[in-house]
């Protein structure tokens, strides 16, 4: 069945697959961005199709519009960008949320909420399973994206609770692949950029610290089994539930890449978690879902992708990457 969906943040990485997918299934797609860490050219290759409409806008201020489905995936997700304007950012979460739960609620959608492992801040628990409540600074440097989260999070039960919206929420763990800005400031994208390039590699503390890697088009399966899942709202976690130092991380793109960078050791930024890996046990149970793409051959098609790009046709979002 034909859907009319709405994608806020659809030129972004995550969002840009979100609706190359969703276009080639048939439905009528709007993409909602204000391109503050996006790039046009995510979606360039769609304006062209007739199921495929572009509008540069803002979550955080009002919009009518008439949809079935709605993904909020609209949130500069980079440690960096969020913190170049903290209050921007966790007004997008929750002003955004509420603005996109108005329309669910006007218009009887569905709506998904693109939440994130960051509401389990620095993880007291491990793997983190979706029952884990958290351990995170409200007063720390991290916190206008992790509370934010938290509060849309919050939001979306209590429209569901109050209003009967028919809300899902995702928590996603770290996610690469081909279209992530090379000024992501993020592990992947800074690593692979300083390889190609032949420059040293910068590590935070020893690089001891551990991540779960999950490819995009892991990620884009599983958000769209969600939407379509009926009777289950989540939260659920959606990642790969393999983990890997950071150290091993930067190791493995030196040896992929082929390059002669040398590893160099930075503090460790605040709040900064020591380890992050999903239990997943909820996504294969009730989404029949688990991440096929292994690290080393996700690396390879986003390596493969970092050679293809002019990284002048970037610009950096903020100034903490340029």
């Amino acid at each position: 069945m034909i859907q009319r969906i709405l994608v806020t943040g659809g030129a972004g990485f995550l969002g840009s697959h979100l609706c190359e997918r969703l276009v080639s299934d048939g439905h009528d797609v709007i993409c909602l961005d204000n391109f503050f860490t996006s790039q046009k050219s995510n979606v360039v290759h769609l304006l062209d199709k007739p199921n495929f409409e572009l509008i540069r806008h803002d979550i955080t201020l009002p919009i009518h519009l008439e949809v079935d489905q709605i993904y909020n995936m609209a949130c500069p997700a980079a440690p960096g960008h969020y913190q170049f304007n903290p209050i921007k950012t966790i007004k997008t979460s929750v002003m955004g949320s509420i603005n996109m739960l108005g329309i669910a609620k006007r218009c009887g959608a569905r709506i998904l909420q693109a939440s994130t492992s960051e509401v389990y801040g620095d993880p007291e628990q491990h793997p983190q399973t979706e029952s884990y409540r958290g351990s995170v600074n409200p007063i720390g440097i991290r916190a206008c994206y992790d509370e934010g989260k938290r509060v849309a999070e919050t939001l979306f039960m209590d429209y569901h609770r109050s209003n009967n919206v028919d809300v899902r929420i995702v928590r996603i763990f770290n996610t690469y692949g081909p279209r992530m800005h090379p000024f992501d400031g993020r592990v992947v994208a800074n690593f692979i950029r300083q390889a190609l390039a032949g420059d040293d590699i910068t590590i935070f503390g020893d690089g001891s610290q551990t991540r779960s890697f999950c490819y995009r088009d892991d990620l884009v399966e599983v958000i769209i089994r969600m939407m379509n899942c009926d009777g289950f709202t989540g939260p659920v976690n959606i990642g790969n539930p393999h983990e890997f130092t950071i150290r091993q991380l930067a190791e493995k793109t030196i040896e992929l890449t082929g390059s002669s960078s040398k590893l160099i050791e930075a503090p460790l930024p605040a709040d900064d978690p020591t380890r992050r890996r999903p239990d997943i046990s909820l996504a294969k149970e009730k989404l029949d879902w688990e991440p096929k793409i292994e690290l080393e051959e996700g690396l390879r098609h986003t390596i493969d992708w970092f050679k293809t790009i002019d990284l002048s046709d970037y610009r950096p979002p903020t100034p903490n990457f340029s």
